[in-house]
């Protein structure tokens, strides 16, 4: 990338200096507890930089999708909480994004201390498609940041967004590439360009319309393709089988069948499960039972039964595909990992990318949570992404907008 990098803001000097960093703290919250802080801790080392430099450091951040309007249960109150607790500087809270109480609160801050202001969602303007309101929006943002001021965004998973916190400001001030957002996109690249081969790709979740840009992508990039999650189903059903009550998306079974048959002439093959753990019912404690992948509706179950996790013969021959490769990239668990009953297929995949010698990339938020939900660190991986939508956009081959304008 030709952006400027947070290195060379600190060089130039901040001591003193407003700098306004897009973080992402989307994390998800138990109520007020935050469940899984990956994204906190990946956006403290930019913050630290700065603060020990002297910068005076606004935050802005979105959480959840509120309505243009605020909602107390999408406040970064809990995330701000949780970063106060890892920080090593005072960290605050304003109690509103752009309004008085934000004004004041930035005009009393101190070097080396952080203002967190209030989502960024809960004014409309954030996302609106009208550029002359995202504009009045940005131009509220920095003007907190006086006479001075530079931003820096360190939120990969917002890059995707043509937002006024994430693009619109990046027109009006000095902008810089945080390291976080720098690591995402050269980590990203090892995925789409001069990638060490065999490529094993690991695709789940719950929803195959969800990857079918990425899929379309990575046709003739990927040596192998490994399915699972409730998107496994509309492939059985695509290649004729019956899926009793699983999920399934009916009107996706032709691109489904056309990806099938162009995955063999670009040299990408497709792998799916060979069995599949059939439950009763969608539950922690339902009864459940391993069946052929051909023969779903041959469970106790019959036509009532639904497909929750990959059989134990899909995990092993998946681990010994990944454990061959010399690059992975996984988004998706292979089942409803939440549920101990159901969460063996997912724990098998994590569990072979720790023992691997290839560059593992795992994507997505949910492969992110589950990973740590199933007791694995995040060093036991080549490189964990807090991009979600934005990796796979990365990797679909769009252009991103978050990126794009800092390129300018």
């Amino acid at each position: 990338m030709t952006s400027n990098t947070l290195n060379e803001l600190i060089a130039e000097g901040v001591r003193g200096r407003y700098i306004l960093v897009r973080s992402d703290l989307n994390v998800p919250l138990d109520g007020s507890t935050v469940t899984d802080d990956g994204r906190i801790k990946a956006s403290l080392p930019v913050l630290s930089k700065l603060t020990d430099a002297g910068a005076r450091v606004l935050v802005t951040a979105h959480l959840g999708r509120p309505k243009g309007a605020p909602e107390e249960k999408y406040s970064l109150r809990p995330a701000v909480s949780r970063l106060a607790d890892l920080a090593g500087f005072k960290v605050t809270l304003a109690a509103d994004t752009v309004g008085s109480a934000a004004r004041e609160a930035a005009a009393s801050l101190q070097d080396g201390e952080v203002l967190v202001l209030e989502n960024v969602r809960f004014d409309p303007r954030e996302t609106s498609k009208d550029d002359a309101e995202r504009g009045a929006f940005a131009d509220e943002l920095v003007a907190l940041t006086g006479e001075n001021g530079a931003y820096v965004d360190d939120a990969f998973g917002a890059v995707h967004r043509k937002h006024a916190s994430v693009y619109d400001v990046a027109t009006r001030l000095p902008s810089y590439l945080g390291d976080l957002v720098h690591t995402e996109v050269e980590v990203l690249r090892k995925l789409t360009t001069d990638t060490q081969r065999p490529y094993v790709v690991v695709l789940g979740g719950s929803k195959v319309s969800d990857k079918l840009a990425v899929i379309d992508n990575l046709l003739g990039k990927a040596d192998t393709i490994l399915v699972g999650g409730g998107m496994l189903f509309t492939f059985l059903a695509a290649a004729g089988h019956k899926v009793a009550s699983s999920l399934l998306e009916e009107d996706q079974i032709p691109v489904v069948q056309d990806y099938l048959k162009r995955a063999a002439d670009a040299g990408t093959e497709f792998v799916v499960p060979t069995d599949v753990v059939v439950a009763e019912k969608f539950a922690a404690d339902a009864a459940h039972e391993t069946v052929p992948a051909d023969n779903i509706e041959g469970s106790s179950f019959g036509a009532q039964g639904i497909g929750l996790d990959i059989g134990p013969d899909s995990a092993a021959a998946f681990a010994e595909r990944i454990k061959g490769a010399r690059t992975v990239f996984w988004n998706g668990p292979m089942g409803v990992f939440e549920f101990e009953a159901f969460s063996a297929g997912t724990r098998a995949i994590a569990q072979a990318l720790t023992e691997t010698e290839a560059f593992t990339v795992v994507g997505g938020g949910d492969s992110a949570a589950a990973v740590r939900t199933l007791g694995f660190a995040d060093d036991q991986f080549g490189h964990i992404s807090t991009g979600g939508g934005a990796s796979l956009e990365y990797l679909e081959g769009k252009e991103l907008p978050g990126l794009s304008v800092l390129d300018r």
